[in-house]
């Protein structure tokens, strides 16, 4: 195998690429990057011998599958809608197919399909999902190794900026992913097992019942809230019989209580439009949420105070006001849904200025029993990016991609159908090389 094609040259692609194309001059492969931005797939590429940018429109099927058809391996950054066309042409095409993301029910569905063209599909091979299974998984294995019956597993995480850039920030928060998916957080209900038994949170009390947790190196404590997909890795992580399983997202203290006010105002709500959006002020939308009359004379920052039980200079409130929602500016998008005009807004409150380090947060904690003791290990990463363009987030995202790739590339990958890095032979050689980027997890353990 000679020809990786990657799909997709965005902020999340670029150490995938540059390790890809490292490798290239040695193995004597050659790397397509393409990207609807032709500019920036030629930028990802530079002058590399083994390498060239192309322009791609991904919804274009023919040359979507033109570009596939020349490639021996195919690694997808597109948006996750896309990845069902995709696998399809990598099924009619015979060709393997990394990905970062969830694997859906429809991709599992062609997990015959792969195995019967002896195809390999890995999905969930980036941050989370990706190092959170590599590494929870290693550590099961390694207790189940040695006898010991695992009763609590937590997983959380979290892709944060550090402290010392956040000084003007009250939200001490700042975009390092998929802004629009920042905003859609949650959305759903929330599962996990508790002592044995089903815990929901609907999307309307997600925020206010959070966690808090202790990291090691941090002088406070961090909240974590529920995610949406704990239950589905009970089977896939060997632990169908657990009584506790949780996996959550980390945040800075104060986030929580304050995102879950822009939930309860209603600025988080795709579904429908808000009329003449481009013609009104940000001050007027927040009236327009306002369905009773407050006491006489008090403004509609006091008012929105009042609907959400705060003090109009709670740090809350100075958080709603610090993004400008009772600002008289106009907000300059036509027909736009509260969320959109949400995700507008923060992507210029929240983005990262040129010498902001994001840092990547991962923790696993396991209750355990072993010779009739009962114990708990932490398993922590803390990992910080240099700037802005090399953050760790794209670094953590990207890295497996093009360590797995290069597996498969060599044949050192026999896994064919539909998968996630839960096995062994997969995990092991991934993250045995992320230590050289500096991914290592540090433990402690006590006797409980």
């Amino acid at each position: 195998m000679n020809n990786i094609l990657i799909l997709g040259a965005g902020r999340s692609a670029s150490a995938c690429i540059r390790y890809v194309l490292e490798r290239a001059s040695e193995h004597n492969w050659f790397v397509i990057v393409a990207d609807a931005d032709h500019e920036l797939a030629a930028k990802r590429v530079g002058n590399h011998p083994n390498g060239r940018g192309v322009w791609l429109d991904a919804s274009k099927v023919n040359d979507r599958r033109d570009l596939i058809g020349r490639s021996d391996v195919v690694i997808s950054l597109l948006p996750p809608q896309l990845h069902l066309e995709v696998a399809g042409d990598c099924i009619l095409l015979k060709k393997h197919l990394i990905t970062a993301s969830y694997v859906s029910k429809d991709i599992y569905k062609l997990s015959d399909d792969f195995r019967n063209k002896e195809l390999i599909f890995m999905g969930e091979m980036g941050l989370d999902p990706g190092i959170d299974h590599m590494s929870a998984m290693q550590k099961i294995d390694e207790i189940k190794a040695k006898g010991g019956k695992i009763t609590s597993f937590s997983s959380n995480a979290g892709g944060l900026v550090a402290l010392d850039c956040l000084k003007k920030n009250p939200w001490r928060y700042k975009f390092t992913w998929n802004p629009r998916n920042v905003v859609k957080a949650g959305q759903g209900t929330a599962q996990y097992l508790e002592n044995g038994k089903f815990k929901y949170i609907p999307y309307n009390r997600l925020f206010k019942e959070y966690r808090l947790i202790e990291i090691p190196g941090y002088d406070e404590p961090f909240e974590v809230y529920a995610n949406r997909e704990s239950l589905l890795y009970r089977e896939a992580y060997g632990l169908d019989d657990i009584p506790t399983l949780f996996r959550g997202t980390i945040r800075y203290r104060g986030f929580c209580d304050a995102w879950n006010a822009l939930i309860q105002i209603g600025l988080t709500d795709g579904t429908y439009p808000i009329l003449d959006s481009e013609k009104i002020s940000y001050h007027e939308l927040m009236e327009a949420y306002l369905s009773k009359e407050g006491r006489s004379g008090a403004s509609v920052k006091e008012r929105i105070a009042e609907l959400l039980g705060e003090n109009e200079f709670s740090p809350v409130m100075k958080k709603l006001d610090w993004l400008g929602l009772f600002s008289k500016k106009k907000i300059g998008l036509e027909n736009a849904t509260p969320a959109l005009i949400l995700e507008d807004l923060l992507l210029k409150k929240w983005k990262l200025e040129a010498k902001d380090r994001d840092v990547i947060i991962m923790q696993h904690e396991f209750e355990y029993e072993l010779e009739g003791q009962k114990r708990r290990l932490y398993s922590t990463l803390v990992l910080e990016g240099k700037d802005a363009n090399d953050t760790a987030m794209a670094n953590l995202v990207g890295l497996p991609l093009g360590i797995f790739a290069k597996q498969v590339m060599t044949g050192k990958i026999t896994s064919t159908g539909v998968n996630i890095p839960v096995k062994k032979d997969i995990y092991k050689p991934v993250l045995e090389e992320l230590k050289n980027y500096g991914v290592v997890f540090h433990e402690r353990e006590e006797i409980l």
